[in-house]
């Protein structure tokens, strides 16, 4: 079976952005007349036959529509703060979007090993990955903010209208934790946190509880950041699958 590839253009315009152009007519070595697949990563994949093919031009015509139905319900939010080696979280971001999510934010945290995030290259693996997996809607990837910023944003402090988002920080601090998986709710907008190698500080735990976010644990095991940020990642995605 003939693999199908996508490429991203995100205005279907009739021309191809350039860096995909370059790819399709150097790479591929596609030429007018043949048949390619686009994806504008707003939830609608399209069918479209090249008019021109150059070095550095590809123009189309679309010959069919087709708006995607999604496969999870609910909005799939990780909030992690990255680790050290740039290489973990990217190989995290390409998991995680393999997988399906919905957004990512960066987190700047008391005891974190990177306190920058390099967002054009993480998007470029992002929409890489999107399109390998055929999934019809690009990730929005924020730019990295303190941990404090983040809660005053996506936080429901005291007195506040329930919003019915579920948020959950993930850490290793003595107490109670209920185990992810059994917290979720279909249908509703989950954002899960996970914490850097050193974990969150108590204080950020006792902040992050103060504006509505639930501790909870993801098992026994001690994993690394990227490791406890897929696996959030697929247990919010399994709990919000609309293929049961």
């Amino acid at each position: 079976m003939k693999e199908v590839r996508f490429f991203y253009t995100p205005t279907v315009s009739g021309s191809l952005p350039e860096d995909e152009a370059k790819h399709a007519v150097r790479v591929l070595r596609m030429k007018e007349g043949d048949e390619i697949n686009l994806m504008d990563g707003c939830g609608t994949f399209y069918r479209a036959e090249i008019t021109t093919a150059s070095n550095h031009h590809c123009l189309y015509k679309i010959i069919e529509e087709e708006k995607q139905e999604r496969a999870w319900s609910g909005n799939i939010h990780l909030a992690v703060a990255p680790t050290k080696l740039n290489e973990r979280i990217e190989w995290l971001v390409e998991k995680a979007t393999e997988i399906g999510w919905d957004r990512v934010s960066f987190l700047n945290c008391q005891f974190s090993e990177r306190r920058n995030i390099k967002t054009e290259r993480v998007e470029k693996i992002v929409i890489s990955a999107t399109k390998q997996s055929h999934k019809a809607w690009i990730p929005v990837v924020d730019e990295m903010q303190s941990f404090k910023d983040f809660i005053e944003q996506w936080g429901l402090p005291d007195g506040k209208e329930n919003d019915g988002i579920q948020r959950f920080i993930c850490h290793c601090h003595e107490g109670k934790r209920t185990h992810l998986k059994n917290l979720i709710h279909k249908g509703q907008d989950c954002i899960v946190m996970i914490g850097p190698e050193g974990d969150f500080s108590l204080e950020e735990v006792r902040l992050a509880e103060k504006y509505g976010f639930q501790s909870v644990s993801l098992g026994s095991s001690r994993l690394r950041t990227e490791t406890a940020a897929l696996v959030a990642v697929h247990i919010m995605q399994l709990s919000q699958s609309l293929d049961d």
